[in-house]
């Protein structure tokens, strides 16, 4: 598998690093080889920086992976906005592209004030929409990753991004386990409470694809509403605890990617998951 963190950690400005071109470099010295650029606010990066953050993930051998605008919404039925949604998604996947990364990260969208089911064929509807756009783009290859969301307000509980899933066997589920954490108010607190994930994703995915699941990771802080804010590992009183799930990755043989979203220490938190997954630490 490949692990690594979202964005920049404090310890990497801390050492001085000021460009995230420095951070391919950083992350491989740290033993880690996954790395997930963030688009959250918007595409910025320039075409051409984004071609050397692709040639130095290569030179280091990091995979990398983006994550589309936070504020895309495919449930939102208003055609201008619609559109604009379907265009962040390209704008990132082009860029992505120029990376030499193929796994896009997105949420969905949210429920606001539609009733849920038509919000889901809203988005399902968008899907379809935006593989057809980027087939026309000559980005085919380009695999969407549709993440559970932590807030019972948005659109993508597991079931639900599941489903997504079968619109086309190039979109493939990004696991928040965190998420899926504050969702349950704290479900995720055995090892049978991870297999059950794991066991519905094969079950409606295949072994072979399920295999290759996106996950996200992190402790995280929830109220009645679901998420609140991502914790780090350091914060013990808070869940869910990757000891009870890097052994199933293993054992499952799992070869996907897993990305760290702990708030500052997602780096030194993913070096934690990968020794972890490697059996050098073991289950308390």
């Amino acid at each position: 598998m490949y692990f690594g963190p979202a964005g920049n950690s404090d310890r990497f400005y801390a050492e001085g690093n000021k460009s995230s071109l420095l951070a391919p470099q950083w992350l491989e010295k740290l033993g880690l080889n996954a790395y997930e650029y963030s688009f959250g606010r918007g595409v910025s990066i320039t075409p051409q920086t984004a071609q050397k953050l692709g040639q130095q993930a290569q030179s280091h051998r990091i995979r990398l992976s983006a994550h589309a605008p936070y504020y895309i919404n495919l449930a939102n039925p208003d055609p201008v906005k619609r559109e604009n949604s379907f265009r962040y998604i390209l704008d990132a996947a082009r860029i992505l592209d120029l990376m030499g990364g193929e796994r896009l990260v997105l949420h969905t969208g949210a429920v606001m004030k539609l009733e849920r089911q038509q919000a889901l064929d809203l988005c399902a509807q968008g899907l379809k929409q935006v593989y057809r756009q980027l087939d026309e783009a000559g980005l085919s290859h380009i695999r969407l990753c549709p993440e559970t969301m932590g807030r019972y307000s948005q659109i993508g509980n597991l079931e639900e991004t599941l489903e997504f899933c079968l619109l086309d066997s190039r979109l493939i589920p990004c696991v928040d386990f965190a998420h899926l954490h504050a969702l349950s108010a704290g479900g995720l607190n055995k090892k049978a409470d991870f297999e059950a994930v794991l066991d519905q994703t094969e079950q409606r995915l295949g072994t072979d694809r399920a295999r290759e699941m996106h996950i996200h990771f992190s402790t995280i802080e929830f109220t009645a509403a679901g998420e609140k804010m991502h914790r780090t590992f350091a914060e013990t009183k808070y869940g869910p605890r990757f000891e009870l799930l890097g052994p199933l990755l293993r054992e499952r043989k799992y070869r996907g990617t897993v990305i760290c979203e702990c708030r500052g220490t997602q780096a030194d938190d993913a070096v934690r998951m990968m020794r972890i997954f490697m059996s050098t630490e073991k289950a308390v």
